[in-house]
């Protein structure tokens, strides 16, 4: 999967932006996953609701893909507040 994708497929699910990161910088939108990945991380099922809180749904997918991430405003203008739900983060 690519870094394009799963934007677009969070953006869809859950109206606000992630934002993916290579090291410091962001990731390319043209790279995949498996290139950006830090660590050993292999990846496999992975479980998201809407009620997960962002700093959760951040952790998580650090461990389990070794990718990180943030979520932001659907504008991307700002990060979402970690305390709030995935749900709440696209209002």
């Amino acid at each position: 999967m690519k870094v394009k994708s799963l934007k677009e497929d969070f953006k869809n699910a859950y109206g606000s932006t992630l934002r993916v990161y290579n090291g410091r910088a962001f990731a390319d939108d043209d790279a995949t996953l498996a290139s950006i990945r830090k660590g050993d991380s292999k990846g496999g099922d992975f479980e998201v609701s809407g009620n997960m809180h962002v700093s959760t749904f951040e952790e998580r997918v650090f461990e389990k893909f070794g990718i990180k991430v943030q979520v932001a405003t659907p504008d991307d203008s700002s990060l979402a507040k970690n305390d709030i739900s995935l749900s709440a983060s696209g209002k």
